[in-house]
């Protein structure tokens, strides 16, 4: 849902405020390197092609138009990989490392390290006993007793991840499941370098982004410009364009993520949102109704002021959370109301699209040759310009 809060409106402001030809693609390598669609989906693939239907059916019901829009899928343009590892060839590590999604993780993988850490110490002093269990004679004990100390504490990681172990803790550390097995990588190091040769091989210039990417549009503007002082100006130096809300909370209050497990979908069920809403967090200060709130720190008002409509209800809702008047309970139910009123049309427009998947899919494929076509030319004046054949 954070993709239409964010992205889908800028788009629709870019159409409409300067009759532009407007390319966006389905980003169907990104998660092999980074984000979202599945957590571990370099190992695991079988789900891809189902989840790019789903981001088609998304697009198309948020009300996209194939006609104004390229709508296309990324890995079928090769181009996009090439420029990626030219830039990637100009590009200090150093600018990577300074990414604060980078650096973020790099932390909370050092917090979690500190976990593991303390999980291995404790199991320590246990593992003797353990080996005195075993009615066999072992060749090598200290070999063994590593290998046995570095499964016990692999499991005890595993098991926090999957919810067997207070979840507090990983809530704390603010880490996924992903951050931890899937992301300390080349891919998710090297990442912005491909979001840059995405915008870049189009010559984009406005970037509907939200907020936490901001830094990764920078750092594209500073690839452009060294690439032009070294070769030529080939590229301009893109802008990003924001909504009036360029970013949501997750009903965790952290960023909306599908690794967060705080994402609410398009193709949710009714059922399913509701048990999302009800379960959203709120004001830790705010333990009963009574008690006086802090709307400006609690997600479920951000999502308040993004879905329900009438900008005198919004303040009244602010005003009698303040005084201690409305309760989270109410205010969740008011929510899920205009919550809905907003889905229902697009799971109904979704229902239809879901009949028309084939011919949908075909549509996105013979996009992908037009975006094909613009590509292939930038990279003829990029080869041109760095004297390659």
């Amino acid at each position: 849902m954070s993709f239409y809060i964010v992205y889908i409106k800028a788009s629709f402001i870019a159409l409409f405020t300067n009759s532009v030809s407007l390319l966006i693609f389905s980003k169907d390598t990104s998660p092999l390197s980074h984000s979202g669609i599945s957590t571990t989906a370099y190992k695991n693939t079988k789900e891809l092609r189902k989840n790019i239907r789903e981001v088609m059916i998304d697009w198309l019901a948020l009300g996209l138009d194939p006609d104004k829009s390229v709508l296309f899928i990324q890995s079928l343009v090769k181009e996009h990989a090439e420029l990626c590892l030219l830039f990637g060839m100009l590009t200090p590590k150093s600018w990577l490392e300074l990414n604060p999604t980078y650096k973020d993780l790099k932390y909370n993988l050092l917090k979690l390290s500190d976990l593991e850490k303390d999980f291995k110490e404790k199991l320590r002093d246990k593992i003797e006993e353990i080996l005195n269990l075993i009615p066999f004679n072992i060749h090598n004990p200290d070999k063994f007793r590593e290998h046995l100390l570095e499964n016990l504490t692999g499991t005890l990681i595993e098991a926090l991840f999957e919810g067997e172990i207070e979840p507090k803790i990983l809530k704390k550390l603010n880490v996924s499941k992903r951050d931890f097995y899937e992301t300390d990588t080349f891919g998710f190091l090297g990442y912005p370098v491909l979001q840059t040769a995405d915008i870049l091989i189009y010559k984009g210039e406005a970037v509907p982004v939200g907020e936490d990417q901001l830094p990764h549009i920078e750092l594209s503007r500073e690839i452009a410009r060294r690439f032009n002082r070294l070769y030529g100006n080939v590229f301009p130096e893109p802008k990003a364009l924001l909504t009036e809300t360029p970013k949501i909370p997750g009903t965790d209050g952290r960023k909306m993520s599908k690794s967060y497990g705080n994402a609410v979908f398009f193709s949710d069920t009714k059922e399913e949102v509701e048990k999302k809403v009800v379960k959203m967090f709120t004001d830790p200060q705010k333990l009963r109704k009574s008690d006086p709130g802090r709307p400006e720190i609690c997600p479920v008002f951000a999502w308040h002021k993004l879905f329900t409509k009438e900008k005198e209800l919004i303040d009244n809702i602010e005003r009698d959370c303040k005084t201690g008047k409305l309760g989270c309970v109410e205010c969740k139910k008011i929510l899920l109301n205009h919550v809905e009123a907003f889905l229902e049309p697009i799971r109904e427009r979704r229902r239809h699209l879901e009949q028309k998947i084939d011919e949908i899919e075909d549509s996105f494929y013979a996009n992908s040759k037009k975006a094909r076509e613009v590509a292939k030319s930038t990279m003829e004046e990029v080869r041109k310009s760095m004297n390659l054949p």
